[in-house]
């Protein structure tokens, strides 16, 4: 593409069972006679914050269901800690809406998935505890869904993402899940996501349209093209992910430069011809 950009080396994965490493070799997906996505090639390093950024129908969100092991590909193949994605065990999922069970309170909601990750009956009352303060909802526990707002229910969500303790699984996959949520609240869970990633450590793929989130989330930002998505800009980000106030550092130069960066290139990629 004509835009400028800076392309970063794929990051190989040291050994077939490291945990939260993922591999993506030569990944397509079709439906029907329609290619959504590909042919996408990827290694992402444990640890990392990836954002999948792009306008809408260019495969972010098909590449994060081929991760998580809710859909297989056309071709190509996925591989998460060496193994391939299994559904509901591979990765800790949050979709745009929250998905949670309005009858269980937000205590019970963490304590369902503990259940489900395998967390031994005596632990997940502590548990639960730990993941609910992680997320600024500790106080809440005894409360209903349907008494608390949009984006409390969203951090019950990231919460339940976070319950399993599996090596396996450290793995944590958000389909635009602020989309839906008022612009302050939509901030204010970015800094909390950015610094639950950083705490937990754990391997995280973000997927989003806008150039400001992958900016301020991404550890490594890659921009997929009009469909069939492909690669237009794989970006290692250099700013700071813990020790700064979000505030200084959406105000540094550097933030702002790789904004307009990112965004040059979802606009570019958006219109080219595959």
């Amino acid at each position: 593409m004509s835009s400028p950009s800076r392309t970063a080396a794929a990051t190989p994965v040291s050994g077939s069972h490291n945990a939260g490493g993922l591999q993506i070799r030569g990944v397509e997906h079709r439906y029907g006679e329609t290619t959504a996505l590909g042919p996408v090639d990827l290694d992402v390093e444990p640890g990392s914050f990836l954002v999948l950024v792009g306008a809408s129908g260019c495969g972010k969100s098909t590449l994060l269901r081929l991760i998580a092991g809710f859909e297989s590909p056309t071709s190509g193949e996925v591989k998460v800690s060496g193994r391939r994605p299994v559904p509901g065990q591979t990765a800790g999922v949050v979709f745009q809406q929250p998905r949670l069970f309005p009858w269980r309170s937000v205590g019970g909601n963490v304590e369902l998935a503990l259940k489900y990750a395998g967390t031994p009956r005596e632990r997940r009352t502590e548990r639960r505890d730990e993941l609910l303060s992680r997320v600024g909802l500790k106080d809440i526990t005894h409360r209903k869904i349907w008494e608390i707002s949009g984006g409390q229910q969203q951090r019950v969500a990231i919460a339940r993402a976070l319950a399993s303790e599996r090596p396996e699984t450290s793995l944590l996959l958000l389909d635009e899940p602020f989309a839906a949520l008022d612009a302050l609240t939509r901030e204010r869970l970015q800094e909390d996501i950015r610094e639950v990633s950083a705490e937990s450590g754990r391997t995280t793929v973000f997927v989003t349209h806008s150039a400001d989130e992958a900016a301020f989330l991404g550890s490594r930002i890659v921009v997929l093209t009009h469909r069939p998505g492909r690669i237009a800009l794989d970006l290692p980000v250099d700013l700071p992910r813990t020790g700064i106030d979000a505030d200084e550092l959406r105000r540094s130069s550097e933030y702002v430069r790789l904004r307009q960066e990112v965004s040059r290139a979802v606009k570019a990629a958006a219109v080219e011809a595959p």
